[in-house]
């Protein structure tokens, strides 16, 4: 005696079969998956829904198959055989009497942490068969049909549509007059049928892992059946960074297996960059090339080179372009410092001392750019002062000394400040507190010449401004073009606290405040 099972009515004219999860001779429960099938609405797994020995595999990865297909044959288990004693009519009444009993249907796990039910398709006091849909929900990944485990009446219905449910809510109660199950001996558990599917190459994972992006991406294409998907979140493996081996690219559990050892064996190697998945770099030697020589990094380097590398990979940078007109200020700057020369004052005005009043002012008054994200990412921190750190150049590296309170002080007070900071900075002076509190950054390579550049944010700051060489450019001033000096100015500004109508707006404001400070100084 062998026990067909048939593919039951899963909401859906066809489906492809996309895994076989048993093998010959596999002892199989009640409810034990035997196939994954897909189809245009979802992926889910075919319970069995008798217990045996599997005799026959009546199909296969790939083919399509529909209600009532015949999937696989079962050998039933010795004591679920029939009796070959004919038992007394006492007996055999009571065993075949079915037994009224109210189950209550829960959620089955969907593949999902939460999803929504979109319809209730049973009412109370409605008659189900086993397989029929009860209800239909939609998660991240998919929507789909929940079938009923037995047969029965609906007594109650706990659930409506709308809400929101996750494995194990109880979606209904019904009484069911299904036969006594009989007690069954625990049987091994199924297994994958490895000649249907190979798993990934190591060689393959490693791709995976090498061109995986660090944003977050949507699966919801992702071809794999709901038992491979809870084992990909029960690893925290984002399944769109895994490269299937199975037919048309399906994810198998292997495959998981697979990339999970592989990512950890990257990782141990040094080569995980922070979690990135990123293979190391490959050993070279460059003698073979011709002649090389070896120079250790400086510590500074080490140290600001780890934390350019952090900033650059957590931070999503947006850097916005612009060229101010500082033609009057620059003249302006020109007359000043030849009355301070002449006063002996020791004093020497630069652009970047009347762009740091500029930036100050707009800080002021576009507070997001003068804030920190919190470490849970929730909220930002908006401080009530500005201190502005400025890049310096010194024989040992990148240094970014901080000019405390730029708000409060006059032009005057910052070149004695920048000097002051410059000169400790490149006889390798500077204390903690000299580098230490800063709420936004400026980088001035105008010295050395470039048009535009792309700075990194300095964190915990979310903006930093580069600035490049001024130059004479033809401007139009809707008459005729005029010489006019412009100054290009590179901002970049962490995306998730500013957006690029607030980085427009702040470099606007700076292009304002310049004109203020030019007419400040005049006045003095």
């Amino acid at each position: 005696m062998f026990i067909e099972i048939h593919l039951p009515d899963i909401g859906t004219d066809t489906a492809e079969v996309t895994d076989i999860l048993v093998s010959i001779d596999d002892q199989v429960e009640v409810d034990t998956p035997l196939i994954s099938v897909e189809g245009d609405k979802a992926a889910m797994e075919i319970p069995s829904p008798k217990s045996g020995t599997v005799s026959e595999i009546k199909t296969a990865v790939g083919d399509s198959v529909s209600t009532g297909t015949l999937i696989l044959i079962l050998k039933p288990n010795e004591e679920d055989l029939p009796k070959t004693e004919e038992p007394d009519n006492d007996e055999k009444k009571e065993t075949d009497k079915p037994e009224i009993v109210s189950k209550e249907i829960l959620l089955p796990d969907v593949g999902a942490d939460d999803v929504t039910i979109t319809e209730v398709h049973v009412e109370v006091g409605d008659e189900v068969q086993k397989e029929q849909a009860i209800i239909s929900v939609e998660g991240d990944k998919a929507a789909m049909e929940i079938p009923s485990p037995h047969t029965g009446k609906i007594v109650s219905i706990n659930i409506a549509t709308g809400e929101s449910i996750s494995t194990g809510t109880s979606l209904l109660v019904m009484e069911s007059s299904e036969l006594p199950e009989r007690k069954k001996t625990p049987s091994p558990s199924s297994h994958q049928n490895q000649k249907l599917n190979k798993p990934s190459t190591q060689k393959q994972v490693q791709q995976s892992i090498s061109t995986a992006s660090g944003f977050v991406e949507n699966q919801e294409f992702v071809h794999a059946s709901p038992s491979v998907r809870r084992a990909a979140r029960e690893f925290g493996v984002n399944l769109a960074k895994v490269r299937g081996s199975g037919r048309k690219g399906r994810i198998i559990k292997e495959d998981i297996q697979n990339y999970v050892k592989e990512a950890l064996r990257v990782l141990e190697s040094g080569g995980g960059g922070d979690g990135l998945g990123l293979l190391p770099w490959p050993d070279i030697d460059f003698n073979q090339f011709g002649e090389t020589e070896s120079e250790q990094l400086t510590k500074i380097k080490k140290l600001t080179g780890a934390n350019l590398h952090r900033n650059w990979v957590k931070i999503p940078h947006v850097t916005q372009w612009e060229d101010v007109d500082v033609t009057e200020l620059e003249a302006l700057r020109k007359k000043l410092n030849e009355s301070e020369k002449k006063n002996e004052s020791g004093i020497k005005f630069t652009l970047l001392v009347f762009v740091m009043k500029a930036v100050a002012k707009a800080l002021q008054e576009l507070p997001p750019m003068n804030s920190s994200l919190s470490n849970d990412e929730q909220s930002i921190i908006l401080k009530k002062y500005v201190n502005i750190g400025i890049a310096v150049d010194t024989p040992n590296g990148l240094v970014v000394p901080v000019v405390r309170n730029v708000h409060e002080k006059n032009c005057v007070q910052l070149t004695k400040d920048l000097r002051e900071l410059s000169n400790k900075a490149r006889d390798g002076k500077l204390t903690k507190n000299d580098i230490s509190g800063g709420t936004f950054t400026i980088s001035s390579l105008g010295g050395l010449g470039g048009t535009s550049f792309t700075p990194i944010i300095n964190a915990p700051e979310v903006g930093i401004l580069g600035l490049s060489r001024a130059d004479q450019k033809p401007v139009w001033n809707n008459d005729t073009f005029q010489p006019r000096l412009m100054l290009p100015m590179s901002l970049s500004y962490d995306h998730r606290v500013i957006d690029g109508a607030q980085g427009v707006k702040f470099l606007n404001i700076i292009k304002e405040a310049i004109i203020s400070v030019k007419e400040e100084l005049e006045s003095q």
